[in-house]
């Protein structure tokens, strides 16, 4: 393989020919090399988020002057063909590293800069016509570089799982339309309690979901607010005066997002209280959307010993030895998933804490721990509305008669028999193994015409006004 010599502080190092990436990035390789076995390549929404914060500092640098009509330009032509998807596998740096994401701030200044000298007509590693730090990284620190660029990440991740949530909740919505006149038993602390239809309780799962739209776009909008020319530490050393507002103006041209400047940049600099907020939300979805699984797992249990009220589409046989068996593993995965991004979001925690003074130097676990979460919560609610949900039955003849057969509608007699005699009622039917239909007759507590109309379903799933035996 053909090499050319690279230098840097600690000396000299052979990187490939044909690669983008320079020294600084290989080091970053051999240090890092499969910590999560995640790059930064396998994330392009961050590879195209890293060039625009990249981008928009080469413009505001050359609306200062400090960067020559020329090698702005390539940086910038270079950029924009990253944003583009070009040169993805020039970023195969582990997204957890050391270093408070310098290895991925070089990573990304190297790739543009010889990137930039090919289009300059000069050959990779001539640094002096176009340097990687000295014009590339010009007015910039990694320590305002890289959050900015993870931020702008987050929120077209964000923007994304948010569809993906949309079509799901709609998935339920539509069976809450199909299911709307099946009619089953409620249940509370996996007792019967009242009857419902089916349709309301998908609906209630659609309805659940939907409250997290906004969570999501809520706390993403956090995102916005960055430290673009704080430099090392926030006092901003190293660039100019009018950078900070020209690198911002520049960012949300080409981000088409709202970017605004941090009030205080030597607070802004190591807080990671976004994150924090953001990471909550994410966690929040997935305890709603395991608990979801959970009771769609419950549902379908059986076919002939559970509950068997729903049936999941097949996906896979169940089990080596028992024979028939088909598992709910949809359900399960997302199950998992949940439990994973529970996990991230402690993570999370740890890592904002785990700040010290001027900088906080776990934000590379931060990025590693939602870009994880979103990609799952995402990939998770596909699998679970193609696989699972679009292809959910009821078993609607055997709901009505668990309906029919449940103490849980003597509830629905209680505002005309009274509590003692719909108490009494319950707990003989379930001592004499009787229907509560049939003992309400037999006591002729209410006639057989007054009892099929309290008993109609459409009357027992909202409220109604009472009817009061004369």
């Amino acid at each position: 393989m053909k090499t050319r010599i690279e230098h840097d502080l600690l000396g000299e190092k052979e990187v490939p020919a044909e690669a983008y990436y320079g020294i600084q990035t290989l080091r970053g390789i051999e240090n890092f090399a499969n910590i999560s076995g995640i790059t930064i390549g396998d994330y392009p929404n961050y590879v195209k988020s890293l060039a625009m914060v990249k981008w928009a500092a080469s413009k505001a640098n050359q609306q200062l002057g400090l960067l020559p009509d020329d090698i702005a330009g390539a940086i910038q032509k270079a950029c924009e063909e990253i944003v583009e998807g070009k040169l993805s596998d020039q970023f195969p740096v582990d997204l957890i590293q050391g270093g408070a994401g310098t290895s991925t701030n070089m990573n990304i200044n190297e790739v543009v800069a010889n990137r930039a000298l090919e289009l300059l007509g000069h050959k990779k590693g001539e640094y002096q016509y176009c340097h990687p730090n000295n014009h590339v990284n010009l007015s910039q620190s990694t320590n305002d570089a890289y959050p900015t660029s993870f931020k702008l990440a987050f929120i077209f991740m964000n923007d994304e799982l948010v569809e993906e949530l949309k079509l799901l909740i709609q998935a339920f919505r539509q069976k809450g339309e199909e299911f709307k006149e099946v009619l089953k038993m409620g249940r509370t602390q996996l007792q019967d309690a009242v009857p419902m239809t089916m349709g309301q309780e998908f609906e209630a799962f659609a309805a659940n979901l939907e409250e997290e739209i906004d969570r999501l776009n809520q706390m993403a909008r956090l995102f916005l607010e960055v430290n673009m020319g704080a430099t090392a530490i926030g006092t901003g050393i190293n660039s100019e005066p009018e950078y900070s507002e020209k690198c911002i103006k520049n960012l949300r041209i080409i981000s088409g997002r709202e970017f605004v400047l941090a009030s205080n940049l030597i607070e802004a600099t190591p807080d990671t209280g976004s994150t924090v907020m953001y990471s909550s939300a994410l966690k929040r979805m997935a305890v709603k959307l395991s608990k979801i699984c959970n009771d769609l797992r419950l549902l379908s249990s059986g076919p002939r010993c559970g509950l068997n009220e729903i049936n999941l589409p097949p996906m896979q046989p169940g089990s080596s030895i028992m024979p028939g068996k088909v598992n709910p593993v949809i359900p399960e995965v997302v199950n998992q998933i949940c439990y994973r991004i529970i996990g991230n979001d402690l993570t999370v925690t740890f890592a904002a804490e785990a700040g010290q003074l001027q900088l906080n130097v776990m934000e590379p676990v931060i990025v590693h721990a939602i870009f994880s979460s979103i990609k799952m919560l995402q990939k998770g609610m596909e699998r679970l509305r193609i696989l699972c949900v679009e292809g959910i039955t009821a078993n609607i003849q055997h709901c009505r008669e668990m309906v029919l057969n449940s103490i849980g509608i003597v509830t629905a007699l209680n505002p005309t028999l009274g509590y003692e005699n719909s108490s009494r009622i319950a707990k003989r039917a379930l001592k004499e193994n009787r229907s509560v239909y049939d003992l309400v007759l037999e006591e002729k507590l209410l006639t057989k015409e007054e009892l099929d109309q309290l008993l109609k379903p459409e009357l027992m799933i909202k409220p109604h006004k009472f009817y009061k035996k004369k």
